[in-house]
């Protein structure tokens, strides 16, 4: 009876520090960001259909999308990310960083489950307001951003991300087209507080001849792993856009 109940004992803690491991793991997600310029190509056609394909060929869980417009002429009065989300059967979550030709422009995430919470925020931008969206779902934060081209613009940036990342009890990621290279001053500031998981010795723009690493996925440092496994890559997509998508494929995420 007492080895009973030494077993049905062990078995108990086993059983509690697997539920822990399980509430607190992220397990095969796969993370992406893209700059779809819209749904215009390199070679200057506009297909939504186009670009939808290469999202579904990579299977993403949650997709960083940047340049959108929603309702413009430019684009014929077409919601760019709904028009996205049919077409990959994922969620849409879009941020207007401006008005535009009649309606707006900005960035927007793509994701198959539905967002427990959103948040957005305006970031500075000299030849153009930026946006920042934050959207929480049950075991992780995940981000999109696209950042001025000026460089003062990115690092007051830096303020306002740091803030709107802040207070989460679980991983944060953000992700997007940052607009700087992986030596300069901005992203040397940010990994005070990001680590940086996608890979940054492939270029991602411009898409037909890559020659500049600007698009990033990272993770806040303040939920620290205990143990983790992943791996990136960029997609070889050199016509859709005129950027590459880049991919992170977390295997497992535990803290």
């Amino acid at each position: 009876m007492k080895k009973l109940g030494k077993v049905l004992c062990v078995v108990g803690v086993i059983a509690i520090a697997l539920c822990f491991v399980f509430l607190n793991c992220i397990r095969n997600e796969h993370f992406m960001t893209y700059n779809v310029r819209n749904g215009s190509g390199m070679d200057g056609v506009k297909d939504f259909a186009r670009t939808a394909a290469v999202i579904n060929r990579e299977k993403p869980d949650v997709v960083a999308i940047q340049e959108l417009d929603s309702v413009t002429g430019r684009s014929k009065g077409a919601y760019v990310l709904g028009e996205l989300a049919k077409l990959t059967g994922m969620h849409a979550t879009y941020a207007p960083a401006i008005d535009y030709d009649g309606g707006k422009y900005g960035i927007g995430i793509l994701s198959k489950k539905q967002p427990l919470h959103v948040y957005r925020y305006a970031l500075p931008g000299r030849e153009e307001a930026r946006a920042l969206l934050v959207v929480e779902f049950k075991k992780y934060v995940y981000a999109c951003m696209h950042l001025s081209l000026t460089e003062e613009d990115r690092i007051a940036s830096l303020s306002i991300i740091r803030e709107a990342t802040s207070g989460f009890d679980k991983p944060v990621f953000i992700a997007g087209d940052w607009n700087d290279t992986p030596d300069s001053p901005f992203i040397q500031e940010l990994q005070k507080d990001f680590c940086i998981l996608s890979t940054t010795d492939k270029p991602t723009c411009p898409a037909d001849k890559p020659k500049a690493c600007i698009d990033y996925i990272a993770v806040k440092k303040d939920c620290k792993p205990k143990n983790f496994a992943f791996f990136s890559y960029v997609t070889p997509a050199s016509v859709e856009s005129d950027h590459r998508p880049v991919n992170v494929h977390i295997k497992r995420w535990v803290w």
